[in-house]
Protein backbone atom coordinates (compact mmCIF):
# COMPACT_ATOMS: atom_id res chain seq x y z
CA UNK A 1 0.00 0.00 0.00
CA UNK A 2 1.71 3.44 -0.94
CA UNK A 3 1.75 5.92 1.59
CA UNK A 4 2.47 9.52 1.39
CA UNK A 5 6.04 10.91 2.37
CA UNK A 6 6.59 13.63 4.78
CA UNK A 7 8.80 16.63 3.32
CA UNK A 8 11.66 15.27 6.22
CA UNK A 9 12.03 11.93 4.29
CA UNK A 10 11.83 12.70 0.78
CA UNK A 11 14.66 11.45 -1.41
CA UNK A 12 16.44 14.75 -2.56
CA UNK A 13 16.36 14.82 -6.11
CA UNK A 14 19.98 15.42 -7.43
CA UNK A 15 21.27 19.00 -8.34
CA UNK A 16 23.76 20.90 -10.74
CA UNK A 17 27.24 21.18 -9.40
CA UNK A 18 29.89 24.02 -10.95
CA UNK A 19 32.36 22.35 -12.22
CA UNK A 20 35.92 23.84 -13.06
CA UNK A 21 36.99 22.87 -17.01
CA UNK A 22 40.18 21.21 -18.18
CA UNK A 23 42.69 23.74 -20.45
CA UNK A 24 44.50 20.49 -21.86
CA UNK A 25 42.25 17.26 -23.04
CA UNK A 26 39.27 18.51 -23.87
CA UNK A 27 38.46 15.58 -26.69
CA UNK A 28 38.53 13.27 -23.46
CA UNK A 29 36.76 15.23 -20.44
CA UNK A 30 33.97 15.51 -23.21
CA UNK A 31 34.30 11.70 -23.64
CA UNK A 32 34.10 10.94 -20.02
CA UNK A 33 30.86 13.40 -18.94
CA UNK A 34 29.26 13.60 -22.31
CA UNK A 35 29.38 11.06 -24.60
CA UNK A 36 29.83 7.61 -22.70
CA UNK A 37 26.97 9.45 -19.84
CA UNK A 38 24.46 9.28 -22.93
CA UNK A 39 25.64 5.71 -24.15
CA UNK A 40 24.38 4.82 -20.93
CA UNK A 41 21.50 6.41 -20.05
CA UNK A 42 20.15 6.44 -23.94
CA UNK A 43 17.05 4.09 -23.74
CA UNK A 44 15.39 6.33 -20.55
CA UNK A 45 16.77 10.07 -22.25
CA UNK A 46 15.06 8.86 -25.20
CA UNK A 47 11.41 8.25 -23.60
CA UNK A 48 11.33 11.60 -22.30
CA UNK A 49 12.20 13.67 -25.66
CA UNK A 50 9.35 13.08 -27.84
CA UNK A 51 7.69 16.22 -28.10
CA UNK A 52 9.14 18.99 -30.83
CA UNK A 53 9.92 22.26 -29.10
CA UNK A 54 7.66 25.10 -31.24
CA UNK A 55 10.61 26.98 -32.73
CA UNK A 56 12.41 23.93 -33.99
CA UNK A 57 8.82 22.88 -35.55
CA UNK A 58 7.85 26.03 -36.84
CA UNK A 59 11.84 26.51 -38.69
CA UNK A 60 11.28 22.96 -40.12
CA UNK A 61 7.95 23.44 -41.45
CA UNK A 62 9.06 26.41 -43.03
CA UNK A 63 11.52 25.25 -44.91
CA UNK A 64 11.50 25.08 -49.12
CA UNK A 65 9.69 21.63 -50.38
CA UNK A 66 12.61 18.98 -51.25
CA UNK A 67 15.20 20.93 -49.07
CA UNK A 68 18.16 18.80 -47.69
CA UNK A 69 19.68 18.95 -44.14
CA UNK A 70 21.10 17.91 -41.60
CA UNK A 71 20.44 17.22 -37.79
CA UNK A 72 23.55 17.57 -35.95
CA UNK A 73 23.62 15.82 -32.33
CA UNK A 74 20.10 14.50 -33.28
CA UNK A 75 19.81 12.07 -30.09
CA UNK A 76 16.45 9.49 -30.89
CA UNK A 77 15.79 11.15 -34.11
CA UNK A 78 12.47 13.16 -32.86
CA UNK A 79 12.66 16.17 -34.98
CA UNK A 80 13.43 14.31 -38.49
CA UNK A 81 10.13 13.25 -39.48
CA UNK A 82 8.49 16.81 -38.41
CA UNK A 83 8.10 17.86 -41.87
CA UNK A 84 7.94 14.85 -44.55
CA UNK A 85 8.50 17.02 -47.34
CA UNK A 86 12.71 17.52 -46.42
CA UNK A 87 15.00 15.37 -46.16
CA UNK A 88 16.67 15.65 -42.99
CA UNK A 89 19.94 13.46 -42.08
CA UNK A 90 20.82 12.56 -38.13
CA UNK A 91 24.04 12.15 -36.61
CA UNK A 92 24.90 11.76 -33.00
CA UNK A 93 28.14 10.84 -30.97
CA UNK A 94 25.98 8.43 -29.11
CA UNK A 95 25.62 4.84 -30.96
CA UNK A 96 22.75 3.70 -28.76
CA UNK A 97 20.69 7.00 -29.39
CA UNK A 98 21.70 6.60 -33.14
CA UNK A 99 20.31 2.75 -32.75
CA UNK A 100 16.99 4.17 -31.80
CA UNK A 101 16.89 6.64 -34.50
CA UNK A 102 17.32 3.49 -37.13
CA UNK A 103 14.58 1.54 -35.14
CA UNK A 104 12.20 4.81 -35.64
CA UNK A 105 13.10 4.59 -39.48
CA UNK A 106 15.25 7.56 -39.94
CA UNK A 107 18.60 7.88 -41.08
CA UNK A 108 21.01 8.33 -39.09
CA UNK A 109 25.07 8.11 -38.32
CA UNK A 110 27.41 7.51 -35.30
CA UNK A 111 29.67 11.28 -36.15
CA UNK A 112 31.64 13.80 -34.33
CA UNK A 113 29.81 17.56 -34.19
CA UNK A 114 33.54 18.99 -35.48
CA UNK A 115 34.06 16.62 -38.27
CA UNK A 116 30.98 16.07 -39.92
CA UNK A 117 30.60 13.66 -42.88
CA UNK A 118 29.14 15.96 -45.43
CA UNK A 119 30.67 17.94 -48.48
CA UNK A 120 31.58 21.59 -48.21
CA UNK A 121 28.24 23.95 -49.15
CA UNK A 122 26.12 20.83 -50.41
CA UNK A 123 23.26 20.98 -47.63
CA UNK A 124 20.14 23.41 -47.60
CA UNK A 125 19.99 23.97 -43.41
CA UNK A 126 21.35 22.42 -40.88
CA UNK A 127 19.73 22.38 -37.10
CA UNK A 128 22.01 21.64 -33.71
CA UNK A 129 19.36 21.27 -31.10
CA UNK A 130 20.62 21.33 -26.89
CA UNK A 131 24.24 20.01 -28.78
CA UNK A 132 26.87 22.80 -28.56
CA UNK A 133 26.74 23.10 -25.05
CA UNK A 134 28.04 19.85 -24.41
CA UNK A 135 31.52 21.15 -25.98
CA UNK A 136 34.19 22.48 -22.88
CA UNK A 137 35.74 25.22 -24.83
CA UNK A 138 35.09 28.35 -26.15
CA UNK A 139 37.45 27.11 -29.38
CA UNK A 140 35.25 24.13 -29.45
CA UNK A 141 32.02 25.54 -29.29
CA UNK A 142 33.13 28.03 -32.24
CA UNK A 143 34.21 25.46 -34.20
CA UNK A 144 30.92 23.37 -34.04
CA UNK A 145 28.98 26.40 -35.45
CA UNK A 146 32.04 26.59 -38.23
CA UNK A 147 31.47 23.29 -38.95
CA UNK A 148 27.82 23.85 -39.84
CA UNK A 149 28.47 26.57 -41.33
CA UNK A 150 30.63 24.11 -43.80
CA UNK A 151 28.05 22.04 -44.27
CA UNK A 152 25.48 24.29 -45.70
CA UNK A 153 25.13 26.23 -49.22
CA UNK A 154 25.49 30.51 -49.28
CA UNK A 155 21.94 31.06 -48.57
CA UNK A 156 21.10 28.04 -46.67
CA UNK A 157 20.16 28.51 -42.84
CA UNK A 158 21.13 27.00 -39.37
CA UNK A 159 19.30 27.07 -36.07
CA UNK A 160 21.18 26.28 -33.28
CA UNK A 161 19.37 26.12 -29.58
CA UNK A 162 21.65 25.89 -26.27
CA UNK A 163 20.91 26.30 -22.45
CA UNK A 164 20.89 29.10 -21.12
CA UNK A 165 22.38 30.64 -17.90
CA UNK A 166 19.54 32.77 -17.32
CA UNK A 167 17.05 29.69 -16.45
CA UNK A 168 13.36 30.88 -15.19
CA UNK A 169 12.14 30.24 -12.05
CA UNK A 170 9.70 27.58 -13.34
CA UNK A 171 13.45 25.37 -14.07
CA UNK A 172 13.37 22.27 -12.62
CA UNK A 173 16.97 22.48 -11.55
CA UNK A 174 18.72 24.68 -9.42
CA UNK A 175 21.41 26.19 -10.99
CA UNK A 176 24.24 28.11 -8.72
CA UNK A 177 24.31 31.72 -9.90
CA UNK A 178 26.68 32.98 -12.15
CA UNK A 179 28.00 29.66 -12.44
CA UNK A 180 28.45 29.13 -16.08
CA UNK A 181 30.25 25.18 -16.21
CA UNK A 182 27.94 22.71 -14.49
CA UNK A 183 27.56 19.26 -14.17
CA UNK A 184 23.94 18.17 -14.34
CA UNK A 185 22.49 15.05 -13.17
CA UNK A 186 20.38 11.93 -14.67
CA UNK A 187 18.75 9.30 -12.70
CA UNK A 188 18.44 6.34 -14.31
CA UNK A 189 14.60 5.04 -13.45
CA UNK A 190 15.42 1.64 -13.62
CA UNK A 191 18.35 1.79 -11.31
CA UNK A 192 18.42 5.22 -9.37
CA UNK A 193 22.20 5.49 -10.49
CA UNK A 194 23.49 9.12 -11.09
CA UNK A 195 24.90 10.16 -14.14
CA UNK A 196 26.37 13.43 -14.23
CA UNK A 197 26.88 15.36 -18.00
CA UNK A 198 28.78 18.36 -18.75
CA UNK A 199 27.10 21.64 -19.84
CA UNK A 200 28.33 25.16 -20.72
CA UNK A 201 25.30 27.43 -20.14
CA UNK A 202 25.53 30.78 -22.12
CA UNK A 203 24.86 33.92 -20.49
CA UNK A 204 22.74 36.03 -22.58
CA UNK A 205 24.70 37.20 -25.97
CA UNK A 206 27.33 34.92 -25.94
CA UNK A 207 25.54 32.84 -28.74
CA UNK A 208 25.28 35.59 -30.78
CA UNK A 209 29.22 36.76 -29.67
CA UNK A 210 30.44 33.29 -31.09
CA UNK A 211 28.35 34.06 -34.26
CA UNK A 212 29.46 37.84 -34.61
CA UNK A 213 33.34 36.55 -34.57
CA UNK A 214 32.28 34.27 -37.53
CA UNK A 215 32.27 35.79 -41.49
CA UNK A 216 29.64 35.05 -44.09
CA UNK A 217 26.75 34.41 -42.01
CA UNK A 218 24.18 37.01 -40.58
CA UNK A 219 22.21 36.25 -37.68
CA UNK A 220 18.41 36.35 -38.76
CA UNK A 221 16.61 35.85 -35.01
CA UNK A 222 18.45 35.95 -31.30
CA UNK A 223 15.72 34.64 -29.27
CA UNK A 224 15.16 32.64 -25.58
CA UNK A 225 12.97 29.93 -25.46
CA UNK A 226 12.00 27.26 -22.87
CA UNK A 227 15.49 28.40 -20.88
CA UNK A 228 17.58 28.26 -24.50
CA UNK A 229 19.16 30.72 -26.03
CA UNK A 230 18.38 30.63 -29.83
CA UNK A 231 19.46 31.68 -33.34
CA UNK A 232 18.72 31.15 -36.66
CA UNK A 233 21.32 32.63 -39.46
CA UNK A 234 21.95 32.55 -42.81
CA UNK A 235 25.08 31.38 -44.66
CA UNK A 236 26.56 34.56 -46.88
Amino acid sequence: MASHSSDNNKVEKPQPIAVETPNKDEEQYEEANVHQVYQEIASHFSETRYKPWPVVETFLNGLPTGSLGADVGCGNGKYIGVNPNILMLGSDRSANLIEIVHKRGFEGMVADGLNLPYRDNSLDFAVSIAVIHHFSTPERRKEAIQELLRIIRPGGKILIFVWALEQTKFSKRNFEPGKQDVFVPWMLKSTGQVYNRYYHLFQKGELDGLFDSLSSVTIETSGYDRDNHYIIATKQ
